[in-house]
């Protein structure tokens, strides 16, 4: 219905209802409850996995009581909510937010490794971007560097072996896009970064071999024996090994690595 075309006495007293029911929502929306009753209702839907409410609510115990002892400990409730409901860039947000506001607090741990485990959660295969999963090595580093004693440092050590292998996984799949098309000096690039910057990982051979291949492309036949004598002296039972022998040599069956083969190739380089 269009009010103009109300009398005007009707169109009043209209108007005057609509403004009271937005008052009214108004004052329903911010109307001040107690702390313990606001947190407890935040704990409540958290403990029946009603994580998004959960999260909102905690949010209500800070904007209502800013300056109570319960304000601080939601907004690291509302960080774990947030993540479990997946919303990970809201947890990551206010986990930087409760670092900043409370950097010396004893459960700021918590919040780093939060904010580390929303970034690995969020890794993708290595077809795609990666940029998510090098915010989640900086994150989970940074919690061994600066709580190395905890708990937390423990569990980010043993994710922080898997976010390496998945990055190097990307150089190693850019290098190959390289190789194929047979742009050398650029695959190359790649297989040396991930030889440099990855040494732990499951790649390395990989890398050593398919840099043997680009050396040898380019006819650089001193630095294809010397690569390949470094993967034949570290992993000698290797696929990788027996590939880049193959490939050095033309034979078929490579020798034991630290004995003949490896002795020989490394005197004829060296």
């Amino acid at each position: 219905m269009r009010l103009w075309f109300l009398p005007p006495r009707l169109c009043a007293v209209a108007l005057l209802i609509v403004l009271a029911g937005c008052g009214s929502s108004r004052n329903e929306v911010y109307i001040e409850k107690p702390v313990d009753d606001l947190y407890n209702k935040a704990m409540d839907a958290l403990v029946d996995e009603r994580y998004s409410e959960a999260a909102k609510t905690f949010d209500q115990v800070e904007s209502q009581h800013p300056y109570s002892a319960w304000a601080t400990k939601s907004q690291l409730m509302q960080i774990y909510a947030n993540y479990e409901s997946g919303k990970y860039d809201d947890a990551v947000l206010a986990a930087e937010r409760f670092i900043q506001l409370h950097p010396g607090h004893r459960d700021v741990a918590y919040a780093y490794y939060l904010k580390a485990i929303c970034y690995y959660m969020q890794i993708t295969d290595v077809g795609r971007d990666q940029k998510v999963t090098q915010a989640a090595l900086n994150s989970l580093d940074d919690i061994v560097r600066r709580f190395p004693d905890t708990k937390y440092a423990r569990d980010a050590k043993l994710k922080l072996d898997f976010t390496r292998d998945h990055l190097a996984g990307k150089e190693m799949e850019i290098g190959r896009y390289y190789l194929k098309r047979q742009e050398y000096l650029a695959a190359m690039n790649r297989f040396k970064r991930v030889i440099e910057n990855f040494q732990t990982t499951t790649h390395v051979p990989e890398a050593l071999e398919r840099l043997v291949e680009c050396d040898l492309a380019l006819g650089l036949n001193k630095e294809a024996k010397e690569n390949a004598a470094v993967l034949g002296y570290n992993y000698p039972g290797s696929r990788w090994y027996k590939d880049a022998y193959a490939l050095v040599t033309g034979g078929s069956v490579p020798a034991e690595a630290r004995g003949g083969w490896f002795g020989s190739l490394v005197s004829n380089v060296f």
